[in-house]
């Protein structure tokens, strides 16, 4: 969209207080037709990683409940930019739209599966993390045919920032509500941070000896799982088990903040 000069952004600050405070329907109607075009703007760039048989209609068709709704909640009072605020959520009205519809084909689900399996697998029998290629080869299909999986499940991995979050369903609050501008910390993150971190060397320093130094040589020093098993005489095999031992009992540890950390 164009840049505003500094007489156009008043006019529409001034479309803002006739729609919230006066209920003007032609106010609406105006801001409505103005932030139209970010629909079809968001769609284009979400299209561009979805398969070809998601249809780009539907995508715009959800947007534009996501147009209406951040139209509804956006405070024009607080000097803010609609159109960042926009996008956000008409992006997460489309991925949730699409989550509904599940668009994934069942075919693609199983290939996704297999493929994490094949990455689990090589993993313990390499001693460290396998390449496209090895993981292509292991499974018999073509890296070009592992790209194409990982292509039309890339959706299955975005989040929607109007998701409840939380632990109780009577506390749960939309992820939006949890954005923050990275470029300016604010004490309460600086707060949440510092707890995390707290909870996480708690959490370590409570693993059993063996663990705690298998964690602490590869995630501080970046060493190899061999060159482990090596430093603490022990099998390759026997540092796996300590490495996957270590990382379930801090994935059990941490579980009640699995909201935040998401």
């Amino acid at each position: 969209m164009a840049r505003l000069t500094i007489q156009e952004k008043a006019k529409e600050f001034d479309k803002w207080v006739m729609w919230k405070q006066e209920g003007s329907r032609e106010a609406e109607i105006d801001l409505i037709t103005r932030f139209l075009p970010l629909v079809d703007k968001v769609a284009n760039r979400l299209a561009i990683n979805l398969p070809a048989n998601v249809d780009k209609d539907d995508l715009v068709s959800y947007g534009r409940f996501g147009l209406l709704d951040a139209l509804a909640k956006f405070d024009h009072t607080r000097g803010l930019q609609f159109e960042t605020y926009a996008m956000w959520r008409i992006r997460g009205a489309m991925i949730d739209g699409l989550r509904e519809n599940d668009w994934i084909p069942r075919t693609v689900r199983d290939k996704a599966k297999k493929i994490e399996e094949a990455y689990t697998t090589l993993e313990q029998q390499m001693l460290r993390m396998p390449t496209d290629l090895e993981v292509a080869e292991y499974l018999g299909i073509s890296e070009k045919d592992l790209q194409q999986v990982f292509f039309e499940t890339s959706l299955a991995t975005m989040v929607s920032i109007d998701e409840a979050v939380g632990e109780e369903d009577e506390q749960k609050t939309a992820r939006h509500s949890y954005i923050v501008d990275d470029m300016t910390p604010r004490p309460e993150n600086v707060a949440e941070t510092t707890s995390l971190k707290e909870v996480l060397v708690t959490v370590i320093d409570k693993l059993p000896e063996k663990e705690r130094l298998v964690v602490s040589l590869f995630y501080f020093e970046e060493m190899t799982l061999s060159e482990i098993a090596e430093i603490m005489s022990l099998s390759p095999s026997r540092i796996s088990q300590l490495h996957s031992k270590a990382l379930f009992r801090l994935r059990s540890a941490l579980s009640r903040w699995k909201s935040q950390l998401m």
